[in-house]
């Protein structure tokens, strides 16, 4: 299950993660965000072993969204060592963002 990710942990969990991050960032009222959230929970259960799957909500984390610029979504972020490496605007094929992340492992 991806792990939840706010103001006041995504320090913790994104940043200072030893693994790649992916974190989705989403809205309740967001129908794109509705449609690719079990894709969210596929990668969390796949990459379990290799990777931390997260989701932000931009409404509960007003902070977060503003720090990273997020303006559209759903939007994904790839993190690799505290850096984002990668991003996706919108709701894509599950392919499409497991390629980004098996790219940083």
């Amino acid at each position: 299950m991806a792990i939840e990710v706010n103001d006041s942990n995504f320090e913790e969990v994104v940043i200072k993660s030893e693994k790649p991050v992916v974190v989705d960032f989403w809205a309740e009222w967001c129908g794109p965000c509705r449609m690719i959230a079990p894709t969210i929970e596929d990668m969390a259960r796949e990459f379990s072993d290799k990777a931390v799957v997260a989701k932000c909500n931009v409404d509960d984390s007003p902070q977060v969204a503003i720090k990273y610029s997020i303006r559209s979504i759903p939007t994904i972020l790839f993190f690799k060592e505290g850096k984002i490496a990668d991003k996706q605007v919108g709701a894509v094929p599950k392919n499409v963002l497991a390629d980004k992340l098996k790219s940083l492992l």
